[in-house]
């Protein structure tokens, strides 16, 4: 057992000097082949599949790459705005006895359903150290 962990270690030592060798063209055209796998494979497999080990979906087949030579990826949701944040910290402001729940169901009730979700509001009052609402049956 310890052999084979030894084996591996130096292989992957062998394929970091490799890399530290290459040029940066080489590797930008490796990353964009990479990225064109990904996307026929995203094609090709019906239901996405999840990491084991991070428990996230493997990108999808909409051109979306995980890494991209020269730019970041623009995958996921967008960021909130300014004026949602504000709206959110003021409902709760107002309403103390609402949790993170309640604000979201009265922000879906407003139009706001499809541009944040009810862990995203719970992200903004944790951020801005809004305590969570009394366990009384008061906030549901």
């Amino acid at each position: 057992m310890t052999l084979r962990v030894l084996y591996l270690l130096f292989c992957q030592v062998l394929r970091w000097l490799a890399l530290l060798a290459r040029s940066s063209a080489a590797k930008d055209a490796e990353l964009l082949v990479l990225c064109h796998e990904v996307a026929v494979l995203g094609r090709q497999v019906a239901r996405p599949r999840v990491d084991w080990r991070t428990g996230r979906y493997w990108p999808d087949s909409r051109g979306c790459c995980p890494v991209q030579p020269g730019r970041a990826c623009s995958c996921g949701r967008p960021p909130v705005s300014t004026e949602l944040r504000a709206l959110v910290l003021r409902l709760a402001r107002e309403n103390p006895t609402w949790g993170y729940r309640r604000i979201h169901g009265e922000l879906c009730r407003l139009g706001y359903k499809d541009r944040i979700g009810a862990s995203t509001v719970w992200t903004i009052l944790q951020r801005a150290g809004v305590d969570p609402a009394p366990k009384n049956g008061l906030g549901g």
